[in-house]
């Protein structure tokens, strides 16, 4: 067990409990039941079949006047296939103190999702043919095919020349195990051996962060050609489309580009358009790619290809087809959408096998998402953009494509807080397809809280941040950014007008994989300021690299603070790589800063000056000012290097290679003891509360 997942368990008190079919006793109850009848009347004896038709009840009566104590649609057992979002506006609004609840009925496994059922029947062996000839040779007389416009599946559009993943190919799901998009190599990358033309770099139309026109983006589009090692590739047919996914130039970008020529005899690859930033060598480690849905690379049970031309699908299957549930998504759409509502509680459910988002939740008030389980989501669990006062609690998400929860609300222009809350929420393996930005947890807007919160298992971040006075506190993180570069497991930058944010009471454990540029626990990047890190622990996390990076890292920033922190086995500690004048003041007269901090926001006019005093004259710094952070009262416990660059310390750091008086460091037990000598080396220091850290639940996978 890893030091996040014990000290999640470590931190169960008993504090959580879940109101699981606790309702008012005035409110209207609605019963739903896959075997049930719409035409019915929502009894238990009579439930509904749909989640629609109970949501149409429940707008119905409130029409009527008939909620006065809210209403319980209770959802029994069983597998709900939607054919498209339930949608819930203003009109299925519930009341502040009488909510709509949505909720598995007791002991219930609720099951919400977007694939339909293939039956087994409906897949034949491939015996001989084109397609045969196409496979590998282990893979003839195992392959199964199902032609999906026989089943009334529609078309799937190809894939566009250049996209981030996830692809657009519908999703196989076989028991409830997703299924593998045929590729090559099977595991892990392939390297680029030589790079023969870098492209040029697509022209995206995006801002540009220099002021300078000699670094505008060039219009011409034109794919990069590259060498690669042995002769795997001769096999693909170029003619039917394929894709290569990789890190084209860094190790924190990866994206999918459509291969234009394949020269077997010079082992040479071009790539049909350009690339966001061409093939380069960005970072030091070598540049990866691997190649995505080639029916001649299904050679292995659990991989499937499907051929969107024809509509068909071809599968290895690891069983019997005829005993197994095969479903396929393949609409790009949430679950469940709610907008402008209010007072809506969704509780105990499981979302799962969809193309979209999980649930989408827009400019809403007092929504609660209580113990339910998002899971093989081929975007996000959550996205919630806007409205106030909204809460997600006790969930478990894993397993989904392009990251956890997607959290935004607030006014930045005034700096009024959302309110909004993540808590209790178990984030694992959350980057399936998209690998690099797909965070558990991204914030924007101004004023919301993660709590508690156990976050696992990524190749790149865990947190990114966008905005103002967010609260991150009592949350474990472990074994992320592992499989990419410049990068880490809490990032915010570019924007010095996003300030206030408050990480404390944290434990972030075994961060980052040494691929050569370097990487930190917590990332405050392109001139980020203004923020602080208070009471953390920071175990064995972020590596140097060739450069400045450090467990905590500063690209540019200035007024960030460090302060009661530990560090425990860390490379470096503190991380700085300063600007200069120049490059400051290249920033500030870039387009992109000049929008940022004066027409998105105006941080020379209060509120900003107001609440961040330290932003007047930000944009006419004065020659030569000091550009520091902070860092006092912090222990190091047997790090290599306390810091690099400007960090301002003082004589309250502890500096140690030897035991400062844990309860157990062998164990990894990191509390101090009450005589710890840390007490009268560092005066106010206070003990981080590391029993309090984590989830205030069991640690649970349902459906495992």
């Amino acid at each position: 067990m890893t030091l996040g997942r014990r000290m999640a368990v470590l931190c169960l008190a008993g504090v959580w409990g879940m109101a699981v079919g606790a309702f008012g006793a005035d409110a209207r109850v609605f019963h739903v039941r896959p075997d049930g009848d719409d035409a019915g009347t929502g009894t238990a004896a009579e439930p509904f079949a749909t989640l629609e038709r109970a949501r149409d009840a429940v707008r119905a009566a409130k029409k009527t006047g008939a909620l006065p104590g809210g209403a319980e649609v209770v959802l029994h057992a069983g597998r709900y296939v939607l054919p498209g979002s339930l949608k819930m506006r203003a009109e299925d609004s519930g009341a502040e103190g009488a909510p709509v609840v949505y909720a598995a009925a007791p002991g219930a496994s609720v099951f919400l999702t977007a694939a339909r059922p293939i039956p087994g029947s409906a897949f034949q062996r491939l015996a001989g043919g084109a397609d045969d000839e196409r496979l590998d040779p282990a893979a003839r007389g195992q392959v199964r095919c199902a032609d999906l416009n026989a089943l009334g599946f529609p078309k799937t559009p190809p894939p566009r020349d250049n996209f981030r993943l996830p692809f657009g190919i519908p999703e196989l799901f076989v028991n409830g195990r997703r299924m593998t998009l045929a590729c090559w190599p099977n595991e892990g990358w392939a390297t680029i051996a030589k790079i023969i033309d870098k492209g040029t770099m697509r022209n995206d139309g995006s801002v540009s962060d220099s002021a300078d026109p000699k670094k505008a983006r060039p219009q011409e589009n034109r794919g990069g050609v590259f060498e690669y090692e042995g002769d795997r590739p001769a096999r693909w047919r170029v003619e039917q489309g394929v894709w290569l996914h990789g890190f084209w130039c860094f190790d924190w970008y990866d994206d999918a580009v459509r291969v234009a020529a394949i020269d077997p005899a010079q082992r040479r690859i071009t790539l049909k358009v350009a690339h966001q930033y061409g093939v380069r060598q960005g970072n030091p480690s070598p540049r990866r790619w691997r190649a995505v849905n080639l029916l001649e690379e299904l050679d292995r049970p659990g991989e499937y290809f499907i051929d969107v031309a024809a509509n068909r699908l071809y599968l290895w299957p690891e069983q019997d087809l005829a005993q197994a549930r095969v479903a396929l998504a393949v609409r790009d759409e949430p679950l469940i959408v709610m907008e402008h509502a209010e007072d809506i509680t969704l509780r105990g459910l499981v979302f799962e096998e969809a193309q979209g988002d999980g649930l989408a939740i827009s400019e809403c008030r007092r929504v609660t998402v209580e113990g339910c389980v998002f899971r093989n989501l081929r975007r996000r669990a959550i996205s919630m953009m806007g409205g106030a006062s909204n809460r997600i609690a006790g969930c478990d998400m894993y397993d989904t494509g392009t990251g956890g929860v997607f959290l935004g609300g607030g006014d930045r222009k005034t700096l009024t807080p959302a309110g909004h809350v993540l808590e209790d929420t178990h984030i694992r393996n959350f980057s399936v397809h998209q690998l690099t930005y797909a965070s558990a947890i991204h914030f924007s807007g101004v004023g919301n809280v993660a709590r508690h919160n156990l976050i696992h298992d990524a190749p790149h971040q865990a947190i990114s941040v966008h905005g103002n006075d967010h609260l991150f506190e009592y949350n474990v993180v472990s074994n992320v950014c592992m499989a990419s570069d410049d990068a880490a497991a809490f990032y915010k930058g570019r924007n010095p007008s996003c300030r206030g944010n408050v990480l404390r009471y944290n434990l972030w454990s075994e961060i980052g994989s040494p691929r050569g540029h370097g990487n930190a626990a917590v990332y405050f990047d392109d001139g980020d300021g203004g923020d602080t890190v208070y009471a953390n622990l920071f175990f064995r996390c972020g590596d140097p690299g060739k450069g400045s990076f450090g467990t905590v890292f500063s690209h540019g920033g200035h007024g960030n603070t460090v302060d009661n922190c530990v560090f425990i086995e860390c490379k470096r500690a503190l991380g700085s790589a300063p600007w200069n004048d120049a490059r400051w003041k290249a920033f500030i007269d870039a387009p992109l800063w000049q929008e940022r901090l004066l027409k998105e926001v105006d941080i020379t006019q209060p509120p900003y000056t107001v609440a961040y005093p330290e932003l007047i004259g930000f944009m006419n710094p004065k020659p030569g000012a000091a550009r520091d952070n902070i860092a006092v009262r912090n222990l190091f416990v047997g790090c290599g290097e306390v810091k690099s660059n400007r960090w301002v310390t003082n004589d309250t750091q502890f500096v140690t290679a030897e035991d400062p008086g844990f309860v157990n460091m062998q164990q990894r037990d990191f509390r101090l003891k009450a005589d710890s000598p840390v007490f009268a080396r560092i005066p106010g220091f206070a003990p981080l509360p590391l029993e309090k850290m984590g989830l205030r639940r069991p640690v649970s996978n349902p459906g495992e």
